[in-house]
Formats: C-alpha cells, sequence, structure tokens
C-alpha cells in the first residue's frame, strides 16, 4: 500500500513536469523575435567571390608584378669645400678650395620598355654620374632626360629594350583606407616591397623649394625611409599610383607617415619631359588662400568650402576669362577642389593652351567660367624645347639646387660656356645665373628663348654670380 502511493506520487510529479516543461516552450514560442529589416538583406551577406578577393587582396600578385621595374639608383659627385688661408688667397686672389667625392642612393621606377624611368630630382640634382642597378642585377649608366624641382620629379633614361615597367593606375580613384604597396631601396637594401594603407590625400608640406612648387601628396603608412626616395608606390592590381618622396619621422627612421607624388601628376611631367625636354606648366594667374571657418565669417560665406582668390595678376588666365579677386574656387572640370594643393594638382595635369571650366562661388552664388591657361611667360602657347644652341653667344644649363640654396635665389639658369656674341660684348661671364629677362622670371632654359621670341625692342637682364654679386645687363634685341 506504501508502495503504491509512493509511485503514485512520482508518477503525478512525472506528469507536471512534462506539463511544465510543454507550458514553459509554448510560451517561448509566442515571444516575439528582434528583427531587423534591411532593404536588400542579400547584399548584406554576399562575400567577394574568389577571383575578386585576390585581385583586390593579395599582395604577393601586386609585388610580382611591380618588383623588377623598381630600380636602385647611384649618384656620383663631388662636395667642394672652402677654407681661409691667407698665404694662399695673397698669391692666388681666392678662398683654398678641397674637393671630396660624394655618393648618393635613391630608388626609380620604369615606366616604359624601352629603358625611361622616372625619380626624385632631389636623388639626381647635383650629380655627376648616374648609375642603375636593376632587379636582375644588370648596372647602366643613366642619362639625364629632364628634370622638374617643381614637382620634385626628374627622368632618367637607359639604352636597354623589353624591360619590365610598371603601367600608371589611376590616383584619382584611390581611396582612404585601402591597401597600398611602397617598393624601393631603403638603407641600400635592394628590392624591399611594404605594405600599408592610404592615409589621407592632397598633403600639403611645403618640403620642396621652389617658386612653382606643386605639393598634394599621397599620405601613408607603410614603411618607407632613406633610399626609397623614387621609388614605386602601387595599388594591389600593380599599378603605379605614386612616387615615394618624403617622410615625418623625428628619428629618421619610418614612423608610419610617408608621402608620395600622385601618378596623376607624374605621368604628365613624365610626357612632357620625354616630348618637350621641359614641363608645359600651365598657370591660372591667382594668388590663393584655404578657406577656413576666420575667413568664411569675415567674407559672410554660407559654406567653408573651396579656395579663395587673394589677387588675379595683370596678364593671367583668370583675370581675362572675368574670374576676380575674392571669388572662391570650388570646382575644376566639374571635379570639386577644397584646398589649395587639390587646385595646384588639378592645374598641374594640364597645359598652357588648355581651356577648362572653373566654377567660382561670387556673392553666395555659383558662377562658371571658361579660361585658357597660360604658361610661366603669360602666353598661351607651348614652351618649344631647347636645343642646345648657342644664344647671343651662351650655352646654358640648369641651376643646381644646391647653388639656389646658397645664393637664396629659386629660380634661374647658368651660361655654362661663352663666346664671341651679345652677351660677352656687354661684360657677362660663364657662371653668370640669370634670374630675369625683361622683369619675366627664368625657371627653365626652354623659358629664355620663348622670352626673347615675345620681346621686341631692347632685353634687359637681371642675374647672379656665383660669389653672390648681383649684375644687371641691357642690349638691343
Amino acid at each position: 500500500m506504501k508502495m503504491k502511493k509512493i509511485l503514485s506520487t512520482l508518477l503525478i510529479a512525472i506528469l507536471g513536469a512534462v506539463i511544465g516543461l510543454f507550458a514553459f516552450t509554448r510560451l517561448l514560442d509566442d515571444k516575439p523575435e528582434m528583427v531587423t529589416v534591411y532593404e536588400n538583406p542579400v547584399d548584406l551577406i554576399k562575400l567577394p567571390d574568389a577571383s575578386l578577393n585576390a585581385d583586390v587582396l593579395d599582395f604577393v600578385k601586386a609585388a610580382e608584378l611591380t618588383i623588377h621595374a623598381v630600380v636602385h639608383v647611384k649618384t656620383e659627385s663631388v662636395k667642394e669645400t672652402y677654407y681661409r688661408n691667407p698665404i694662399y688667397e695673397f698669391f692666388y686672389g681666392e678662398k683654398y678650395k678641397e674637393s671630396k667625392p660624394m655618393v648618393g642612393i635613391g630608388s626609380g621606377v620604369i615606366v616604359s620598355d624601352n629603358g625611361y624611368m622616372v625619380t626624385n630630382n632631389h636623388v639626381i640634382d647635383n650629380s655627376e654620374k648616374i648609375f642603375v642597378t636593376l632587379n636582375d642585377k644588370r648596372e647602366f649608366e643613366a642619362e639625364l632626360i629632364g628634370n622638374d624641382p617643381s614637382s620634385d620629379l626628374a627622368v632618367l633614361k637607359i639604352e636597354s629594350e623589353g624591360l619590365d615597367y610598371i603601367p600608371y593606375g589611376n590616383s584619382d580613384e584611390l581611396k582612404v583606407g585601402e591597401w597600398v604597396l611602397a617598393v624601393g631601396n631603403p638603407f641600400n637594401l635592394t628590392s624591399t616591397v611594404t605594405a600599408g594603407i592610404v592615409s589621407a590625400k592632397g598633403r600639403f608640406l611645403g618640403i620642396i623649394d621652389d617658386q612653382y612648387r606643386l605639393e598634394s601628396f599621397i599620405q601613408t603608412d607603410a614603411a618607407v625611409n632613406r633610399g626609397n626616395s623614387g621609388g614605386a608606390l602601387v595599388n594591389t592590381r600593380g599599378e603605379l599610383i605614386g612616387i615615394n618622396t618624403a617622410i615625418i619621422s623625428p628619428s629618421g627612421g619610418s614612423v608610419g607617415n610617408s608621402f608620395a607624388i600622385p601618378v596623376s601628376i607624374v605621368k604628365k611631367v613624365v610626357n612632357d619631359i620625354i616630348e618637350f625636354g621641359t614641363v608645359q606648366r600651365a598657370i591660372l594667374g591667382v594668388s590663393i588662400k584655404n578657406v577656413n571657418s576666420e575667413l568664411a565669417k569675415d567674407k559672410g560665406f554660407n559654406q567653408i568650402i573651396g579656395v579663395y582668390i587673394t589677387e588675379t595678376t595683370d596678364d593671367g588666365a583668370a583675370r581675362d576669362a572675368g574670374i576676380k579677386a575674392g571669388d572662391v574656387i570650388i570646382e575644376i572640370n566639374d571635379v570639386i577642389v577644397n584646398s589649395t594643393s587639390e587646385l595646384q594638382e588639378k592645374i598641374g595635369r594640364y597645359r598652357p593652351g588648355d581651356k577648362i571650366k572653373v566654377s567660382v562661388i561670387r556673392d553666395n552664388k555659383k558662377k562658371l567660367f571658361e579660361v585658357v591657361l597660360r604658361n610661366m611667360q603669360g602666353e598661351a602657347q607651348l614652351v618649344k624645347p631647347y636645343k642646345n644652341e648657342y644664344l647671343y653667344g651662351a650655352l646654358f644649363k640648369t641651376v643646381s639646387l644646391k647653388e639656389k640654396r646658397k645664393l637664396n635665389i629659386s629660380n634661374g639658369v647658368k651660361v655654362s660656356q661663352l663666346k664671341k656674341g651679345k652677351l660677352s660684348d656687354e661684360g657677362v661671364k660663364e657662371g653668370f645665373i640669370v634670374i630675369e629677362i625683361n622683369n619675366k622670371t627664368i625657371n627653365n632654359i626652354n623659358e629664355i628663348a620663348l622670352i626673347i621670341e615675345n620681346i621686341k625692342d631692347g632685353i634687359y637682364i637681371k642675374g647672379i654670380y656665383p660669389n653672390g654679386e648681383v649684375a644687371y645687363y641691357a642690349f638691343e634685341k
């Protein structure tokens, strides 16, 4: 009897548990779910296919496509040091000079299969000989085809065919956060590849010492060190998107801030130098500054956008098109510009004579102008390539960055050889640096012939000698 009672109680307990469990599960089933509704849930869960993944993220593939087209650059030059020696100066009338051989290193990028390559101007500046070593260890002496201090670029050429080269990419399409590779020769270590992301675009650093400097750098955190200058910045498809140029570093080593010249500038400069021997630099003819909150408030602007024009030049393209001081440039050919570096980079893509659309804000209203760009002499024509011919009895050559710094000048060309002619008749001596002709600045050799060609009357020359003596000369054309 007692056993039956125990079994009956146990059965009731089990039955109660089953009923309770059933009720609990039913309660859970009836509880509302937390559901997130998306407009297109398929896109949210769709993953890139294998081929797309490989194209975007395969660093190995990008390195293989580019490493053989990046070269080691070695330069040889002579450093001259002057010492005070009273006895020497008494007999020879000048300071005692001691010359020491100097060797520099850097990187370069092959951009055509017939031997044209690009590097930084500061890598080869003031060098007497330039040697490049390919990734297969072949060594060549390179010819300097031309250089452009304003963009810190130079074009070299070696006599070889069928070379690996890096095709140009599109730096405009480059996104902040996108993966990139830096390929170069840091610390003389050849064929080095590092990876990072694009940290920013359109950076202005103020590091190029030139009156018409063109700075709109791509900033990355790829490890770049000394020796990487002139090397390649490439995307993961193996396309050239920049030339590595500078780092910001208290220690002198990489701290995650490297800067590259965008390929939009590189391509233009390289093509100009190869075709014309000089860069066909287009000028808008304005003085500019960034729009900030203080300027916007002071001028009564509705928005903090664009680039403010402080002044237009007398013979400038902008003034002739109707653009005025006080206008704010917001677009070039329908592309937004929001800083001085972006504006300079956009204009730097064009040649004198090119027609562009410039959108400005005037009185808080948008206005559109068509502008025909001009060269630095105010002419809407291309600068003819300089032929190594005597002009008024003189041959000219480029002034090195070292000489410019020593004399505290930002432009000029040097008289390298002199024979009988109008310049020698007026007393000009070899070594004289021509800075201005008829109040127009001389930035490269090609401009001399262009300026003189457009002069109708007398020629007035301002210049400086290597000892710092400023001199002026005048004669009839």
